[in-house]
């Protein structure tokens, strides 16, 4: 395996009174893109949003690039050039889809100093984004506003991309076009980390994959082992690829 980017070591996460993370051990190899999968409630967000200093692990330890990022602030954290496009997407309603991503372009305070070659890769790969560019984000589908979370994570090079469910909702040609951007992501070297329910979506782009149940990780290795062992699947998540 190649290094690794991102590392949870016998992460706990409690929630007020709740214990939701018993222990979470999780590798990132860096280039790699890395599927977490496992039925709802097993704390794949809460594994998402723990990395990202939303909630603090209360065992156990967060490191990314070797430096340990356990008790980090989000801000501090995405600072390590880390993005995250959470389950809800956090599209800005009563902004314009160029004002969203403005305000991700964190080198930039106007769109004229945005990055134009990569603005027009990011259209490439979601054409709604330039057809809506003035258009308030509140207005787009649903599927759109996913596209547009997923060009703002990106419209400046990012080492780590974190995504919660980016399939969740979405009709199959959109999910297959949210297909071909992860593996073009992927193809540029950036290190992504997913949280998928749509199996046919992970099996198609998964380099590794971990299986979370009731708060840990309870198998971890090749997505394309688990892709071809029926009993596994049946065994992790009670359905077949």
């Amino acid at each position: 395996m190649s290094d690794i980017l991102l590392k949870l070591e016998g992460v706990h996460t409690h929630i007020g009174a709740y214990h939701i993370l018993h222990g979470v051990d999780l590798l990132v190899p860096r280039g790699q893109l890395t599927m977490l999968l496992g039925r709802n409630g097993a704390g794949k967000t809460t594994t998402l949003r723990t990395i990202m200093g939303l909630w603090h692990a209360s065992q156990g330890s967060v490191t990314f690039a070797n430096a340990d990022i356990t008790a980090s602030s989000t801000p501090e954290i995405a600072a390590r050039n880390i993005a995250y496009v959470p389950e809800n997407m956090g599209i800005f309603s009563d902004l314009t889809v160029k004002e969203n991503m403005l305000l991700a372009a964190r080198s930039a305070k106007r769109v004229s100093q945005m990055d134009e070659a990569r603005l027009k890769w990011i259209f490439s790969l979601f054409p709604a984004v330039e057809k809506f560019w003035n258009h308030p984000a509140g207005k787009l589908s649903g599927g759109q506003k996913q596209m547009l979370a997923v060009a703002r994570a990106i419209v400046e090079p990012r080492e780590l991309l974190i995504v919660d469910e980016p399939s969740k909702g979405l009709a199959p040609a959109i999910i297959n076009n949210m297909i071909d951007a992860f593996a073009q992501l992927k193809a540029t070297g950036t290190t992504i980390l997913l949280v998928e329910q749509n199996i046919n979506f992970a099996k198609r782009l998964g380099d590794r994959v971990a299986v979370m149940d009731n708060g840990r990780v309870v198998h971890a290795g090749a997505m394309q082992e688990l892709a071809e062992d029926e009993e596994l699947q049946q065994s992790l998540l009670g359905l077949a690829i």
